[in-house]
């Protein structure tokens, strides 16, 4: 099948100035505790995964470090230096590491240049996540590592169905509300697409359960992910649209105790800089034992 071609006039997806400023309002808000637990959450697997990983990074580059989740967990870390954080606007940067002020879609590493790259949650909110995907693989050195979360699958889907259900019952249409999210077996694809080798792709469930329907939007915006779709509705929304869909919320997704759930599905990407000194796959027919036999009674074990 050959792929169409791109349309350059189409209408992005995400509306990144608007993301900006969710993120910027928010901010300057004291909200009483860390909204960012999501990224608290996934830095935590990632820098695991960072820790047994046996070589020496000398240059890494943190794509959008929320509350400097990822750079606190890496100060352990010996083998991890010359960590350079970047962030859509200067504000976003913490004041005691080094910082540059760049857009994803714009990665402004030079080519060859890092030893590894780390993105926590912030690429399912690119428009071009190929291209994004490209130049980071362009910006490692040879047997350089790529290592990322996002946010896909199923991840609040139960939102999105209370949010569409009452629009629906209340106005007889429907309008974008949710940032659609990425499924595992497109990312996978992706990696390969950009380039990188040994791709790796596996997935985590996170349930939170809020009171209400309300106190989840409240963290939602405070994490900066209020709705920032090209395409969103520009007509006031009612409040009794959103009383209608916490109702709605209620009934199809609680717990006994009435309770809400919400699904996160983190979804995380790990892929090299290709080098000839990695493992590759062995020649498709070239094992010397067939799985048939290794699945029969009495076959080699």
């Amino acid at each position: 099948m050959t792929p169409s071609t791109p349309d350059t006039h189409a209408r992005p997806i995400i509306d990144r100035d608007l993301a900006v400023s969710h993120r910027l309002r928010w901010a300057q808000r004291d909200m009483g505790r860390d909204a960012n637990f999501l990224h608290a959450y996934s830095a935590e697997e990632l820098v695991d995964r960072i820790t047994v990983t046996k070589r020496q990074f000398d240059r890494c580059a943190l794509v959008d470090d929320r509350s400097d989740h990822l750079s606190a967990r890496l100060r352990g870390l010996s083998h991890v230096r010359g960590v350079v954080a970047m962030a859509p606007d200067a504000s976003l940067l913490s004041g005691d590491r080094l910082g540059i002020v760049a857009e994803e879609e714009a990665f402004p590493f030079e080519a060859g240049s890092l030893d590894l790259v780390m993105s926590n949650l912030t690429l399912q909110l690119t428009n071009d996540t190929p291209g994004t995907l490209i130049q980071i693989r362009r910006a490692l050195k040879p047997d350089g590592l790529f290592s990322a979360a996002l946010l896909g699958g199923e991840t609040l889907l139960e939102l999105r169905q209370s949010l569409l259900a009452a629009e629906a019952e209340l106005s007889g249409g429907v309008s974008p509300r949710v940032v659609p999210f990425p499924d595992i077996r497109d990312l996978g694809a992706l990696l390969q697409r950009a380039g990188f080798a040994l791709p790796v792709t596996d997935t985590d469930r996170l349930t939170v359960r809020y009171a209400t329907l309300f106190d989840l939007m409240t963290d939602l915006r405070a994490m900066g992910w209020a709705n920032m779709l090209s395409e969103r509705t520009r007509k006031p929304t009612t409040k009794s649209f959103f009383i209608r869909a916490a109702e709605i919320y209620a009934e199809r997704f609680s717990d006994p105790d009435g309770r809400i759930r919400a699904t996160f599905d983190f979804i995380y990407l790990s892929g090299w800089a290709p080098h000839e000194s990695q493992q590759e796959p062995a020649r498709r027919g070239s094992a010397e034992v067939s799985m048939k036999d290794v699945l029969s009674p009495g076959g080699p074990v």
